[in-house]
């Protein structure tokens, strides 16, 4: 039986010069990639935290900022505009709606008197006025209502007079009727009514005169006169009613 050799204890392999350079190759490119690599990852951090680049992004953030609170103003801006011309509308809706409701207790209260309910009978009396200015002058058109309690069931007639109290310089004056109406009727604003009536008239004011309070004098025929005092003010702001029955 053939015995068996162990194996050689050394091997002895010829030098590969070439293989050997191969491998410093790759050794030294990955060890220089290394280095820039790191160059590259290191100077980018100390880029990013520079005294420029915070001042930068700062900058920038500051902006948006500035653009986002700009925006914020123009709609609050256009919210308060909106909210104006709406509280605004609201105040004219209301001061109409007042208006109209004063006029219409003033023809509940004209109708309430013209008919008199369980009132005695009543004689002539003035139940509004108004004085609208002649525009470009020292005009005044003046309407007001005449009435009598429907009770009282018959007609009456006469005439009409108005004066004007106010001040001219430091004094206190009164111009009558022949000085303000005109000079066609000069007696003053014929009336004949069973109900009631509508008048009208023009008064001119001397330029250095200030009224302060109408005075109208109504006569009936057959009956005493009617006087009353009404403010000028208040005369601007009055309103009659209807034309006349």
């Amino acid at each position: 039986m053939a015995s068996r050799r162990p194996p050689p204890r050394y091997v002895v392999r010829p030098h590969d010069d070439h293989a050997l350079r191969r491998r410093r190759r790759w050794l030294g490119a990955a060890w220089l990639g290394s280095l820039l690599l790191t160059a590259l990852v290191t100077g980018t951090l100390a880029w990013r935290t520079t005294p420029a680049a915070v001042d930068h992004h700062e900058l920038k953030q500051l902006a948006t900022e500035n653009d986002t609170l700009k925006q914020q103003v123009i709609n609050l801006q256009r919210a308060e505009q909106v909210n104006t011309i709406a509280t605004k509308a609201l105040r004219d809706a209301l001061a109409e709606r007042e208006a109209e409701i004063g006029g219409l207790r003033t023809d509940l209260g004209f109708y309430a008197k013209l008919v008199g309910g369980d009132a005695q009978r009543q004689g002539l009396d003035v139940q509004a006025t108004q004085l609208e200015p002649v525009a470009g002058s020292r005009g005044w058109n003046l309407a007001l209502n005449l009435s009598q309690n429907a009770k009282r069931g018959e007609e009456v007639s006469g005439r009409l007079r108005v004066g004007v109290e106010g001040m001219r310089g430091n004094r206190v004056e009164q111009l009558d009727w022949p000085a303000l109406g005109d000079a066609a009727q000069k007696d003053g604003l014929p009336f004949r009514f069973k109900y009631f009536q509508q008048l009208h008239a023009t008064l001119v004011l001397p330029a250095d005169f200030q009224p302060l309070r109408l005075h109208i004098r109504a006569q009936a025929d057959g009956d005493a006169a009617l006087d009353r005092v009404i403010a000028w003010r208040d005369a601007i702001g009055d309103k009659p009613t209807t034309q006349g029955i």
